[in-house]
């Protein structure tokens, strides 16, 4: 029973930073967007240590994180390997595609690298200032990208937060009065603002309820995320792709996809 509430709390929260990342880069222009190619990069390296593994039966030992091996490098190797089964590694790798593509769109491929990056190195220092100096010895903390894309996801729902979301839901009200476009749009604010704040309160009460790390971690991104968009909103263009439509979108390179396969069936 405790495995299936912690497993059934970790996918609520993921589902509220996936409805945040819509919400903060607008649900409807998605097709209109460009290729987020950070988050294929990102989702590439997860996929290729997932073949890693299938062609490799040593890599999860010479990669992993356990404490008891020596190696500066598998705080980062271990993000990009998977140790949940099937149904793990493909919904480790489903969730950090959908989060780095918003985090792609609204961040901007070198921040959502970065913040990628510090959801690797920064909660096992964050930790050491807190005392948290124990390691796990739980062989399924070993690996995972998880804790990145939580972290990565979390980041999206500090910045939703404050920005209340896409600049398409003032669009909504277009041919309805002032007053009910106003409305509209204070609603969707408030209910995209609850939304956001549910991450880091479902989030910490994973963590004390559960020792649930996937809270945690969500815990340190939404702090990160409030840092990165009072530090970056100036010179952010999330909404970029709308104003100047580029070349290969996510709609036409679906549909060209669809073309061939169509084609060659």
């Amino acid at each position: 029973m405790d495995i299936l509430l912690f497993n059934v709390t970790t996918a609520a929260l993921m589902v509220l930073m996936f409805k945040g990342g819509l919400a903060l880069v607008g649900q409807s222009t998605l097709g209109r967007r460009r290729i987020p190619w950070a988050a294929v990069g990102l989702t590439g390296l997860a996929l290729a240590g997932v073949a890693l593994q299938l062609c490799w039966s040593g890599a999860m030992g010479a990669l992993d994180s356990d404490p008891a091996k020596s190696g500066w490098w598998r705080v980062v190797t271990s993000v990009f390997m998977q140790n949940g089964g099937f149904g793990g590694a493909a919904w480790n790798l489903a969730t950090l595609a959908a989060v780095a593509a918003f985090a792609d769109w609204f961040w901007g491929a070198p921040l959502t690298l970065g913040l990628f990056a510090a959801g690797i190195l920064l909660p096992e220092q964050i930790d050491k200032l807190w005392g948290q100096t124990s390691h796990s010895t739980d062989p399924r903390n070993f690996a995972g990208s998880s804790g990145a894309t939580y972290f990565l996801g979390a980041t999206l729902a500090a910045a939703l937060l404050l920005r209340g979301g896409a600049e398409e839901n003032s669009a909504r009200g277009a041919g309805q009065g002032f007053d009910d476009e106003g409305a509209s749009r204070a609603k969707a604010v408030r209910t995209n603002r609850l939304l956001a704040l549910g991450v880091p309160v479902l989030g910490l009460a994973m963590w004390f309820a559960q020792q649930n790390g996937h809270g945690l971690v969500s815990a340190y991104g939404f702090a990160l995320g409030t840092l990165a968009w009072a530090a970056f909103r100036t010179v952010l263009h999330p909404d970029r792709d709308l104003r100047q439509p580029p070349r290969t979108t996510v709609a036409s390179l679906t549909g060209l996809l669809g073309r061939r396969t169509r084609s060659a069936g």
